[in-house]
């Protein structure tokens, strides 16, 4: 019976070191890399700011543009905002810095992030930060022309709707 108990014992030993020793590892990584877009809504790729009545001249115009950027970011991040120096016109330009970009949280926020209005420059400027990604993060943009007549010698009277016209650039880059 000694015996019998000793040859299933050894037996049982002999199969555990056979499973122990089939047994291998691996290293897996998870290899996370930056990824940031910024799209701007397509459907507000053009923006007006309509000078129409005197009191439009007087205290300036704005144009709000709901859901203007979507963000996507896999860290923090700040969105940059550029344009050229100037408006230009069929006769005459416009300093760029009359116009005033400001940004606010869309209807799918991204919590804490910060915002600041800026001027138009041709440098480019924060107007965006975020410590934190987010997915599909929507933010609404306030464009303002000038008032206090800074325009009213700006209308062309050999054209209908004297239009000045300058490119405004979005960045993101990683923070």
């Amino acid at each position: 019976m000694i015996r019998k108990f000793f040859t299933i014992g050894a037996l049982a030993g002999f199969c555990m070191a056979v499973n122990a020793q089939s047994k291998g590892g691996v290293v897996l990584n998870v290899k996370l890399h930056p990824i940031q877009t910024l799209v701007v809504n397509k459907s507000q790729n053009e923006v007006n700011l309509n000078y129409v009545t005197k009191e439009d001249y007087a205290g300036g115009v704005t144009s709000k543009q709901t859901d203007h950027l979507t963000i996507y970011s896999t860290s923090g991040f700040q969105v940059k905002v550029k344009s050229n120096v100037q408006l230009s016109g069929t006769q005459q330009n416009i300093a760029s810095n009359t116009i005033s970009v400001t940004p606010s949280a869309g209807s799918k926020p991204l919590p804490n992030a910060n915002y600041i209005s800026r001027k138009l420059s041709s440098e480019e400027q924060s107007i965006i930060l975020s410590t934190t990604g987010g997915t599909d993060r929507n933010f609404t943009i306030d464009y303002s022309g000038a008032g206090g007549d800074a325009y009213i010698n700006y209308y062309n009277s050999s054209e209908n709707t004297s239009v000045y016209t300058t490119e405004v650039l979005y960045t993101i880059i990683a923070q």
